[in-house]
């Protein structure tokens, strides 16, 4: 084991080395040159996009093939196309009314660390912002997802290649452990973390600059306003969305007593169904793991194979299982975040205490990330805008889409910031704008910004030309 580590350590340190000098080299290029090895890794990813989501799920068993696919299109094609008219090399500002003129540089090798929910998603998103700044990237892979990542940096390797660009500015540790991980975030320059709290802790504490995210326990209040089944439908969509694994899926209902019967017939009818008794003591044991968090073996897993494991029938069809949970904390399980085909229900008094509910929640492990609000009374939206401590408040959007610019035009991210009520460094959706630093070129007020060469056009010389021509027309302007 020590062996291991030991060799997991230095194979981080070579890697790091070698894409510094790839980095170097890549950093020659222009705009348009970095364009162009960014335009074609994302072609190459959304063709491969179906083949490296069906690896992912055979590889993790978590989520289906069909929404993971979905996942590499919004990190590679979608992504892609909201980051290509960015400017992100060299001069990106020339400043001339505030003489300052500003210079992209980039932040150097990124410590990407990548979970095994999302794994090839996450490392083509990865890839795509860091080239975008003009930095390199290496790879810690999720163990459980190794051969997929793997496979994701193998592809993305061989398209810089065919570029004629070194291949170690990309590149993964094919030994992963906790020991060669800590000493890469040592090594790198800049740590994006997306993963478990403990995983985003550690980069925090590395002593290398970190953007890391904290966890998603969103709250999804239903208020009386909404088209119910319109609503309902859109938290279906968002929850069994890959099985629940993504970070900004929902995880509890919270909804009035004047419409809770509605909201929950309408659940009822679009496959959700209700634990009850002896049903639901059998679910809670299987969500819970030896150590006390959350059952591994649940994650990523449809409601119909969640309910073979804990033995207990439920209707053909059932897409969703649902508990009526009665507080919030330890002892409520269905009031923490479960990565899986599991939500918990609650009914309130009105929408006041309905936010009093969600902020509950939310300081249960959401803190920063993200709500979901369905309703149709803005003074309503604007009091959950002004006063939920979130990042993102998803309004009439599936929260698990929404969240990450599928359904919404938040920037399309895999990595969505929580701020500092959440642990995190931003509350944005992280992107190419956090992955350079900005150099100021700032010129005295009292001197004159130097000009550019440039063929100078004499307004007032042409206007009274074509003045003269108009005169010799016989028209005479009014005014000139």
């Amino acid at each position: 084991m020590a062996d291991r580590d030991l060799a997991s350590i230095q194979e981080a340190r070579d890697l790091v080395s070698r894409a510094r000098a790839a980095q170097q080299e890549f950093a020659r290029l222009n705009q348009q040159q970095v364009d162009q090895a960014v335009q074609a890794i994302s072609k190459v990813m959304t063709a491969m996009a179906k083949d490296l989501a069906t690896m992912a799920v055979e590889e993790t068993g978590f989520g289906n093939a069909e929404d993971k696919t979905k996942k590499n299109l919004l990190a590679s094609d979608k992504l892609f196309k909201r980051i290509q008219p960015l400017k992100t090399i060299g001069v990106i500002d020339e400043g001339r009314e505030s003489k300052i003129t500003k210079v992209a540089v980039p932040a150097g090798i990124i410590a990407a660390l990548i979970p095994s929910t999302n794994p090839t998603s996450t490392t083509i998103y990865k890839t795509l912002i860091s080239l975008k700044a003009g930095n390199g990237v290496v790879f810690s892979p999720h163990p459980s997802a190794l051969r997929c990542i793997g496979r994701t940096v193998e592809i993305i390797r061989q398209v810089l290649k065919e570029l004629n660009i070194p291949a170690d500015l990309i590149s993964m540790i094919e030994i992963p452990t906790l020991e060669g991980t800590a000493e890469l975030m040592k090594q790198a320059d800049l740590i994006l973390a997306t993963g478990g709290p403990a995983m985003v802790k550690a980069a925090y504490s590395s002593g290398t600059p970190a953007l890391g995210v904290g966890p998603g326990n969103v709250p999804v209040f239903i208020e009386k306003s909404a088209d119910i089944d319109a609503a309902v439908k859109r938290v279906m969509t968002g929850k069994t969305f890959d099985y629940g694994t993504v970070c900004s899926s929902e995880q509890a209902i919270v909804t009035e007593d004047a419409i809770v019967e509605q909201v929950k017939r309408a659940f009822v009818s679009q496959g959700g169904y209700f634990l009850e008794g002896e049903a639901a003591e059998k679910v809670k044991v299987i969500m819970k793991s030896p150590k006390g968090g959350m059952n591994a073996a649940i994650v990523g897993k449809p409601a119909s194979e969640l309910a073979k494991m804990a033995g207990i029938e439920v209707p053909a069809g059932t897409r969703l299982l649902l508990y009526e949970e009665k507080g919030v904390g330890p002892g409520y399980p269905f009031s923490y975040e479960k990565l899986t085909g599991l939500m918990g229900f609650y009914s309130v008094k009105d929408w006041h205490a309905a936010a009093d509910l969600c902020l509950r929640l939310l300081k249960n492990g959401g803190l920063g990330h993200s709500l979901s609000l369905h309703s149709n009374n803005e003074e309503i939206i604007r009091h959950f805008g002004l006063n939920m401590p979130v990042s993102r408040l998803l309004v009439n959007t599936p929260s698990s889409l929404g969240a990450v610019g599928s359904t919404t035009n938040l920037d399309p991210s895999l990595t969505l910031g929580c701020g500092p009520v959440g642990g995190s460094s931003t509350s944005d959706n992280v992107g190419t704008q956090h992955l350079f630093n900005i150099r100021s070129i700032a010129y005295g007020l009292d001197q004159a910004v130097p000009q550019k060469t440039t063929t100078s056009i004499d307004i007032d010389k042409i206007s009274a030309l074509v003045v003269e021509q108009l005169k010799k027309m016989n028209y005479v302007p009014a005014e000139v």
